[in-house]
């Protein structure tokens, strides 16, 4: 079966002079017509219909057929139509697609799923197509009347198809000068981003936004040991991509449960040998790791999969930040290398708690705020609550997040009394805060969080690794007690914060406030941004 694709480019435009020509990404729009057409599995002769030497030459680098149009085919008023029926004409094709330069987004999947839908349907003519359900209105008789009978949600009209310019597949024997519709026509429905024409500068800047965005992806892993940190900021980093990057995750090291609703894509690998593989195949342009050490190895191999990648580390202690373009370790002091970013400058704090304003520090204080990150491995929270459930704390109100991933969450049931709550995988964790006058957490980015809303707070460190957390300290106004703390120290701290003074508790929130952590998320956009 002999499938003709007619490209028609002529060099008149009436909106944009040059239209076919111009360089967009890199090359002259009518390349990516003629490209779609070579990529296709059906495609088998490929014609351009021109009167521009400039698109000649196009098509002659291609390697593709010049069909020379005339004058009078290359005024406006001439009929699309009258132009493919010209260019094959003579030709012994059996089907005729027509692909229009001004649809450059249209993947070759799609159009080859389209003729296939022709072939195997027997159709004469398919027309592409995307459902836009709109309230729209007529004029019936000299009178503007509604398309509809009532006012509904939108997702609740009726299909409403438009047709694109993307194409229009019509079997050769029923064209003509004045049709490419036959009696047996079809709809096609394409993606929207497939359809997207150019018909102004307007439409010219957004396509050209589209083909030179950023292909990204983010690596990362969360569980019991090593936290849950990593996969809520990977979250906050691929909604400030403004796209929606593939989110890879290790099948022997996270559950997908641990990424909650996200709307982002999730691909699950086993090593990094199927990591370096999909990879490949996708041709990243900006790769994300937030998976704690890397090392030099798997670095080279990332590169060797995605050459030309910008690659960023969050929190790496590894040798591999010798090959990254970007580190960013805002839990950890700063660093001599200069791509790591080091310090709370770096810190991003989470969408949600921008929302919020700091704590006012009441004169005593009625609620604490407890949360030893998603895990707890110390099992820190359990051993509070021994302290806090001696009727001494009857007056004080302990409100006690756990998160999704502690194994104990039903064990802990028995402290819940009437001064007790345990709140389990908090959706909104600023509003149950800032509720509270002071908080218990561990040395990690919960401490950043509280000293974001201003909350005086006790902090432990679960292990060695948040030892080495330097933000979280006496001077900058937190009280830490460093790595497993006996309980006797815990509870003298603890009773000192619920007996403290307006005024010493004002001392500790200037000092949280007095770091500039609404402007991380920024900053380090900004950076990635700009390798």
């Amino acid at each position: 079966m002999k499938i003709t694709a007619v490209i028609p480019a002529r060099a008149g435009s009436k909106s944009i002079p040059n239209q076919n020509v111009r360089i967009i990404a890199g090359h002259p729009l009518v390349y990516y017509a003629i490209k779609t057409a070579l990529k296709s599995e059906y495609i088998n002769n490929i014609i351009v219909s021109t009167d521009s030497e400039e698109v000649k030459t196009v098509a002659e680098q291609l390697g593709v057929g010049i069909r020379w149009r005339s004058k009078e085919l290359s005024l406006d008023s001439a009929t699309i139509d009258a132009v493919v029926y010209d260019t094959v004409k003579d030709d012994d094709s059996d089907i005729v697609v027509t692909l229009q330069p001004t649809s450059p987004l249209l993947k070759v999947e799609t159009l080859d799923n389209a003729i296939n839908y022709l072939i195997e349907n027997k159709l004469d003519t398919l027309i592409s197509v995307i459902n836009d359900p709109r309230f729209s209105w007529s004029i019936v008789e000299g009178k503007k009347v509604p398309n509809y009978k009532e006012r509904v949600n939108r997702d609740s009209l009726p299909a409403n198809y438009v047709e694109t310019g993307a194409f229009l597949i019509a079997k050769k024997d029923i064209i003509t000068d004045k049709s490419r519709i036959g009696n047996k026509t079809d709809i096609y429905e394409i993606p929207f981003n497939d359809s997207f024409g150019i018909d102004s500068y307007e439409n010219l800047q957004i396509v050209k936004f589209i083909m030179q965005r950023k292909k990204s992806a983010i690596y990362v892993n969360g569980n019991n040991t090593r936290g849950m940190g990593h996969v809520y900021r990977s979250l906050e980093i691929a909604d400030e991509l403004y796209m929606n990057p593939d989110i890879y995750y290790n099948s022997n090291e996270t559950d997908p449960m641990v990424f909650g609703k996200t709307k982002h894509n999730l691909i699950a690998v086993d090593s990094e040998e199927e990591l370096f593989e999909k990879c490949n195949e996708e041709g990243y342009s900006l790769f994300v790791n937030d998976i704690l050490n890397t090392t030099i190895d798997y670095m080279e191999g990332l590169k060797k999969a995605i050459p030309g990648a910008k690659i960023v580390n969050f929190e790496d202690e590894g040798e591999g930040i010798l090959k990254a373009d970007l580190v960013f370790n805002a839990l950890y002091s700063r660093s001599l290398i200069p791509s790591v970013y080091s310090g709370e400058k770096y810190y991003i704090a989470g969408r949600k708690f921008l929302y919020y304003e700091p704590i006012c520090i009441k004169e005593n204080v009625k609620k604490v705020f407890v949360s030893f990150g998603g895990a707890d491995p110390q099992n820190y929270t359990e051993r509070l609550l021994d302290i806090v459930s001696k009727e001494d704390y009857n007056d004080f109100k302990f409100i006690v997040v756990v998160g999704r991933a502690n194994p104990n969450y039903n064990n802990l049931q028995k402290y819940v009394k009437n001064n007790v709550i345990i709140l389990h995988d908090v959706d909104n964790m600023p509003e149950v805060m800032s509720k509270c006058d002071v908080a218990v957490t561990s040395r990690g980015r919960t401490g950043y969080e509280l000293a974001l809303l201003g909350i005086p707070t006790i902090a432990i460190a679960q292990n060695e690794r948040e030892e080495k957390h330097g933000f979280v300290s006496n001077d900058n106004g937190f009280t830490y007690l460093g790595l497993s703390p006996a309980d006797d120290i815990i509870e003298s701290n603890l009773r000192m914060y619920l007996t403290a003074s307006y005024k010493i508790r004002q001392a500790f929130q200037n000092k949280l406030l007095s770091h500039d952590l609404r402007s991380g998320r920024s900053r380090v956009m900004g950076l990635i941004n700009n390798v």
